[in-house]
């Protein structure tokens, strides 16, 4: 308990440079690959801590290396830099809209007070192995066609930061890895779910053709109703959804017309599909895409498909969730926690780094309102980044004492989803896609092509 003491009065010592970090991101919040201001004032940050940055340069996003003395595994430790987009946000910054509802300033700022507090005497004593503290773009994915043109532009591979900081090797080296998100409720912490969804993200252009919708609809071909006909295709498939899989599939309409005396010739859906595996995840946008390519053929429209990877399945490592929660319960024993049995339906790109090493994504609450909302605001500062820091450094602290017994055990037990990052990428890349779906053949027949 002394050194836990200590640890706390480490992180004490920096409260006003956690508060300040808090105030100035959240009044700069920016969206992901967009962190500039974000970054530039962490990395001033960091670098007057005395600490050397490896930039990721043509994005946003960093990562320093600090070492223990003593051999034993790397754990990665990181905070994510983006905003939201919620323009009816009162707090949204009224040039962009960006809005911080999902606390990811609080990950900035703990991790900072983090790096600080690492930097006291004796803040490393006992401890073996190193530690990689890494500030990430882009966890929240939004402005997908902005983030497709810089895929095109080969400035990015993956729309979300940590697949893309996986696929330029910038976690490369790392044994283990946590990160401790922002969240509302009782209590001080949230033990992690056993996981999350992963996802990927698709883009839907049906192609038909104008007419005057009073004079002569008939000369056309309606592509709103060809997108009706595809969502009501993909409802009547949630039958085939098996429960252990958690799927799930959410398609908005984002076009839908110019005016309503013209027959719609082009009309936009935007959708996801969620589940718990790999395997359900590739089996059900085939169906989805095959839905949306049947239906519109059936109203004789064309069909644009653009599917990119999302997210893989989140996998919490369970020791690491046993030793998150006797790290909470030692610093706030009033609100105990303990591990559960529940699955998330929801996606992180945290579930990248889970398929490649043991990781762990657990909660900090100090939020109110519903994440994702225009009702979220930040409760309690000190709950939100001063307790998530602490928690960070006992669990640091946990993991890497004795020898670093902890950490080992893990990485030994640890069975990875993917041998490499490059069988990891292969799988991902397997989900990118860019078909036109529907061809009318010269002999009056129709060919579906919505599957590589």
């Amino acid at each position: 308990m002394e050194r836990l003491k200590q640890l706390c009065k480490n992180v004490e010592k920096h409260r006003q440079l956690i508060f300040d970090a808090h105030d100035y991101i959240w009044e700069h919040a920016e969206s992901g690959f967009r962190e500039w201001e974000t970054a530039a004032y962490l990395t001033a940050a960091y670098e007057k801590l005395g600490y050397t940055l490896v930039q990721a340069g043509n994005i946003p996003g960093f990562y320093t290396d600090i070492d223990t003395g003593r051999p034993g595994p790397r754990l990665l430790i990181m905070g994510e830099m983006d905003s939201l987009i919620i323009p009816a946000h009162p707090e949204a910054r009224k040039d962009t809209g960006c809005v911080h509802a999902c606390g990811h300033h609080c990950q900035s700022a703990a991790l900072l007070g983090v790096a600080a507090a690492l930097k006291e005497p004796g803040a490393l004593d006992g401890l073996s192995g190193s530690i990689r503290l890494m500030a990430v773009p882009a966890e929240e994915v939004v402005e997908f066609e902005w983030r497709d043109e810089m895929r095109k532009q080969g400035v990015i591979r993956y729309f979300g930061g940590k697949q893309e900081f996986l696929s330029r090797g910038y976690m490369e080296g790392c044994d283990l890895a946590f990160i401790v998100h922002t969240s509302y409720g009782e209590g001080d912490f949230e033990a992690p779910n056993l996981g999350d969804n992963g996802c990927v993200f698709k883009n839907a252009t049906f192609l038909g053709k104008a007419a005057h919708a009073g004079f002569a609809p008939y000369r056309g071909i309606n592509a709103l109703y060809a997108a009706n006909l595809a969502m009501n295709a993909i409802n009547a498939l949630r039958e085939t959804f098996r429960e252990e899989d958690y799927v799930r599939t959410h398609p908005i309409v984002t076009k839908g017309g110019s005016v309503p005396n013209a027959i719609p010739s082009v009309v936009t859906v935007e959708n996801q599909v969620r589940a718990s595996n790999m395997a359900a995840i590739l089996a059900t946008n085939e169906k989805v895409n095959r839905a949306m390519a049947g239906a519109a053929a059936a109203m004789g429209a064309g069909l644009k498909i653009t599917d990119r990877a999302g997210y893989a399945p989140l996998q919490n490592n369970r020791r690491m969730s046993e030793l998150f929660c006797r790290a909470a319960n030692l610093l706030c024993p009033d609100h105990p926690i303990e591990t559960v049995e529940t699955w998330s339906t929801g996606c992180t790109d945290m579930g990248d780094v889970s398929c490649l090493m043991p990781a762990l994504h657990p909660y900090c609450i100090g939020a109110a309102g519903p994440a994702h909302s225009d009702d979220y605001r930040i409760e309690s500062v000190e709950k939100a980044c001063v307790n998530s820091a602490k928690v960070q450094l006992a669990m640091l602290e946990l993991l890497l004492e004795n020898g670093a017994a902890e950490a080992k055990a893990i990485v030994e037990n640890y069975k990875p989803v993917y041998n490499s990052v490059a069988e990891y990428m292969a799988d991902l890349d397997r989900l990118m896609l860019d078909k036109d779906a529907v061809q009318m053949n010269e002999d009056g027949t129709i060919t579906l092509n919505y599957k590589e």
